[in-house]
């Protein structure tokens, strides 16, 4: 069975804790770290505890990284960022426990679980995150560290002479799960670069290229083919503007994606690879915008008119 799984959807309901910490366990093994399995159970219970308590539904579960690094993530939709820090040694053992009480003692049970954890904090809610420890680090507090995506109402603007592609006809559920696998990838990259930059040196490079990439599209697109499905259209005709520079990006991207399926498929990443449907719609998405930067006018999407792998217009 592969390992790179779906999130685990939960109740918010206590039985939550008991159905996430048997999964978390269940991959772990199958993982063949045996070592970890303490510490995942104490960690992911406190985290699944904390977001029935002090989150908000959806409520979910599910473990990145890599088999080396495993990364367990609990997902809630309160944008409401976790209370990472710690008292002083100095203060007293009173407020220490006011402390403990007001915020929990999860967080800090799952800091002295893991070698790294922390909060990523998304526009539909935020993942609180940790890597299991070998065993539990009773002497010591490690720090979390939050990681802030822009937020979905600040500010955007084109690049200089961006130029507006047009995408007719779009199938917006292929479109919406495509974003969504994208940003899948993108926290990915972004959380290895952040708690291993020296074992992952790529993931920091590809985060920058991300970076980069997404300056070409406004931050709530994603937000805007969502409400458009919940009203009940299914295609509809898209509008962004690209700059002409960076063509060479969206090309690099796709070479990205390509070499992020095979890391996914032979489970060196433990990420959901893209489905032909998705990989189809973005070479299209490229090819659009290499021929319309052009001056070609828009062609409408359907499966048969994506272009043949690297026979993009040069």
């Amino acid at each position: 069975m592969p390992l790179n799984r779906p999130a685990l959807p939960l109740d918010s309901a206590p039985s939550a804790v008991a159905d996430a910490r048997r999964w978390v366990l269940g991959l772990c093994r199958e993982l063949g770290r045996d070592d970890l399995l303490e510490c995942a159970e104490l960690g992911v219970s406190e985290l699944v505890t904390n977001a029935i308590l002090h989150g908000q539904a959806p409520i979910n579960v599910r473990v990145r990284g890599t088999k080396e690094h495993p990364r367990i993530e609990v997902f809630d939709g309160s944008r409401r960022p976790p209370v990472l820090g710690m008292p002083s040694l100095e203060e007293s053992v009173d407020d220490l426990d006011e402390f403990l009480t007001t915020f929990g003692r999860g967080l800090s049970m799952v800091a002295m679980s893991s070698v790294a954890w922390g909060a990523s904090i998304e526009r539909d809610g935020k993942v609180v995150w940790f890597e299991p420890a070998t065993a539990l680090q009773e002497d010591g507090y490690r720090e979390g560290v939050i990681d802030l995506v822009e937020d979905a109402d600040s500010p955007w603007r084109p690049l200089p002479e961006s130029v507006t592609v047009r995408l007719i006809d779009v199938d917006l559920k292929l479109f919406l799960s495509v974003l969504t696998q994208y940003n899948n990838l993108r926290r990915e990259l972004r959380l290895l670069a952040l708690a291993h930059e020296a074992d992952y040196p790529l993931a920091r490079d590809l985060s920058h290229m991300f970076a980069t990439f997404e300056r070409q599209f406004p931050p709530a697109m994603l937000d805007r083919v969502a409400q458009t499905l919940r009203s009940g259209d299914h295609r509809a005709d898209l509008t962004f503007q690209a700059s002409p520079e960076s063509a060479h990006i969206f090309g690099t991207m796709l070479e990205m994606f390509d070499l992020a399926d095979a890391f996914c498929r032979a489970q060196r990443l433990l990420s959901l690879a893209r489905s032909p449907e998705q990989r189809l719609l973005q070479e299209w998405l490229l090819d659009q915008f290499m021929r319309q930067v052009q001056g070609d006018a828009p062609a409408p999407w359907t499966p048969q008119s994506a272009p043949a792998a690297n026979s993009h217009v040069s």
